[in-house]
């Protein structure tokens, strides 16, 4: 039972980076081939990988929960709630995807994912570099830091973008539409709340994974 756990906690992290590496790897291209004029259609290309690896990353909060992967589970559980509902609300909003703000957020999702999962995979293997270390536990606080900024803006102006064509329409018997900007004012401060909640358990993990890196280099 041991052994299938940790063959299967392998794969899912290493299809995480497969799937992350595939979505950076493609938009990257097509930003190269056709210039700002892939922002339109970013979402369009990688929105279904994209969906598929959030989706997948609820299956993280089961992985704590049982003991496969060691983490706190509140800051994990804001993370995946975080990008969840923010893709439900860009899937909702089909006309709001095509904003460079979108593409923007989807970068710094697969830069936060990518300095994580190979870590993971290295850490079920028994294994550790000091950069892909320093990658998970240092940098990774400022890349979430500008991705929750980004989010808090994506927010932003698809409440005013709701709020905007709320106020054109001849008829309001669309009670859902119009209370959608009720709804994007609610999360905004709860975003900031758990970005800070999460920052802070962040710097607390990376203090303790340093000081366990440094008793075993002393080891040696």
């Amino acid at each position: 039972m041991l052994r299938f756990r940790l063959v299967y906690i392998f794969f899912y992290n290493l299809l995480q980076f497969c799937g992350h590496t595939w979505i950076l790897t493609n938009t990257i291209i097509r930003f190269l081939i056709f210039g700002q004029d892939a922002v339109a259609d970013t979402f369009y290309t990688v929105g279904l990988v994209m969906s598929l690896c959030q989706l997948l990353s609820i299956l993280e909060l089961f992985h704590i929960a049982d003991g496969i992967e060691e983490a706190k589970l509140l800051p994990r559980l804001i993370q995946v709630l975080e990008k969840n509902l923010l893709l439900m609300m860009l899937v909702l909003l089909e006309e709001f995807q095509s904003k460079p703000v979108v593409c923007v957020q989807l970068f710094f999702w697969n830069i936060l994912d990518l300095l994580r999962y190979p870590h993971e995979v290295l850490c079920v293997m028994d294994t550790t570099f000091t950069v892909i270390l320093w990658a998970r536990y240092t940098l990774w606080i400022p890349v979430y830091i500008l991705s929750a900024i980004t989010e808090g803006v994506t927010i932003y102006q698809a409440m005013l973008d709701t709020a905007t064509s709320a106020s054109g329409m001849q008829n309001s018997t669309d009670s859902s539409h119009s209370h959608q900007p009720f709804v994007h004012k609610a999360s905004l401060p709860l975003l900031a709340l758990g970005v800070s909640f999460t920052v802070w358990q962040s710097l607390k993990e990376r203090q303790h994974q340093l000081e366990r890196w440094h008793k075993k280099m002393k080891r040696k």
